[in-house]
């Protein structure tokens, strides 16, 4: 429930927060002038637009993780590996004050896990093959910590939330600097003339590409912000120590991800970047997240 009333909290924040911008600087009263009818429209399409699809991402993140990986869900364990791995996931789980997770398997061969789900109580944590066959139990148990804490931290819904504020002011901005841009292009005297030309929805798209990248920046931000708090979460439910020796083996063998891109933000690491890429990768590098571990401790 109370995921719900934050959802439609932070909606109804951007649209106010909009419309008292617009006021303040007179957008809304140069836009009625000129025939627009206000912003008001323009500003419920964006939201509805912009947050519907974030929304309908995170109902089926589960449902879409587990076809783009194949991944297995453990139902009823066949051996002593899957026992294990469900047992240290609901003690980790217990400890977090969250429900117990779907616990999955999918093949892979590099050191990989996820989480993902549109709730605290009905998340999904599953490990690739690669990581079981290549960590100590010490080390996955650090690692489902990790993922443990994505879930108990609500990142899976923060990280919708904010996708769908920032869909609202690139599907806002885009169209209302489209209007102007299509109008001084098509050297229009009165501005109602612009933005319903073919000249007009081109230029829309191009911005919203544009407007869409440096809203990338600003979710990949939060994104690696959350990895430094799941690492701190795994430090806490399963130890320090181990949460530091799991992070030191993946920098050890460290390769591109394979998961698919719409879950590879959940995965307990992420692909390398150098230069302005760095803006645009989704986890921290790992020696620097090794590194907040051991400031921690000391």
């Amino acid at each position: 429930m109370r995921r719900i009333v934050l959802f439609v909290l932070t909606n109804l924040a951007v649209l106010v927060l909009l419309s008292i911008v617009c006021r303040l600087f007179g957008i809304d009263a140069w836009a009625a002038s000129r025939g627009y009818g206000g912003l008001g429209p323009l500003l419920v399409f964006a939201a509805v637009i912009g947050f519907g699809g974030s929304l309908i991402s995170l109902a089926m993140s589960k449902w879409m993780a587990k076809m783009s990986t194949g991944a297995r869900v453990i139902e009823q364990p066949s051996n002593e590996a899957e026992r294990w791995l469900l047992a240290t996931v609901r003690e980790h789980a217990t400890q977090a004050g969250i429900g117990m997770p779907e616990v999955a398997i999918y093949d892979g061969p590099e050191m990989n896990a996820f989480a993902t789900g549109a709730s605290r109580n009905k998340a999904l944590v599953a490990v690739s093959t690669g990581l079981l066959h290549n960590m100590d139990r010490d080390q996955v148990s650090a690692v489902l910590g990790h993922e443990v804490g994505h879930v108990a931290n609500g990142d899976m819904v923060t990280m919708a939330l904010l996708q769908g504020v920032l869909n609202t002011f690139v599907i806002f901005l885009a169209r209302i600097v489209g209007r102007m841009v299509d109008s001084w292009i098509s050297g229009s005297r009165d501005d109602r003339e612009g933005g319903t030309g073919l000249g007009y929805f081109i230029i829309v798209m191009v911005l919203e590409v544009i407007f869409g990248l440096l809203a990338s920046i600003v979710v990949m931000g939060f994104s690696r912000y959350r990895e430094f708090r799941a690492d701190a979460a795994g430090a806490r439910l399963a130890g320090r120590d181990k949460m530091i020796s799991a992070l030191r083996r993946l920098s050890a063998s460290y390769g591109e991800s394979t998961l698919p891109k719409q879950i590879q933000a959940f995965g307990i690491s992420g692909h390398l970047a150098h230069g302005a890429k760095r803006l645009f990768m989704s986890h921290p590098p790992l020696e620097e997240r090794i590194a907040r571990l051991e400031r921690a401790g000391a």
